[in-house]
């Protein structure tokens, strides 16, 4: 299958910027959105940016225009740049991947998940 593992959470004051990273191994065909999502407390998890395999964006409102999705050159990583946190960010957030991985003798499409790295925003 596909293992995903995040990197980069930690504590920062607010108007601050983290980077978090995620990787994807395993017997991995292909991969072709990856996504950022995070999770507060009490609330849904909710979407926070996705890039394609071709690096096509999309973030949404709440993160629009202070943080910057992007893949690493291997394409199985992907990054969370955050730039100008509120304490509103704070929240678990989590990478996933839609990938295709090889399962004998098939190739086999799944989606899948990260364990989440904390992120909190606080002075």
């Amino acid at each position: 299958q596909v293992q995903l593992v995040e990197s980069g959470g930690g504590l920062v004051q607010p108007g601050g910027s983290l980077r978090l990273s995620c990787a994807a191994s395993g017997s991995i065909v292909r991969i072709d959105t990856m996504a950022w999502y995070r999770q507060a407390p009490g609330n849904q998890r909710e979407l926070v940016a996705t890039i394609s395999d071709g690096g096509s964006t999309n973030y949404a409102d709440s993160v629009k225009g202070r943080s910057i999705i992007s893949r690493g050159i291997a394409r199985n990583t992907v990054y969370l740049q955050m730039n100008s946190l509120k304490p509103e960010d704070t929240a678990v957030y989590y990478c996933n991947a839609d990938a295709t991985y090889y399962r004998h003798p098939y190739d086999t499409r799944g989606d899948f998940w990260g364990q989440g790295t904390q992120v909190t925003v606080s002075s």
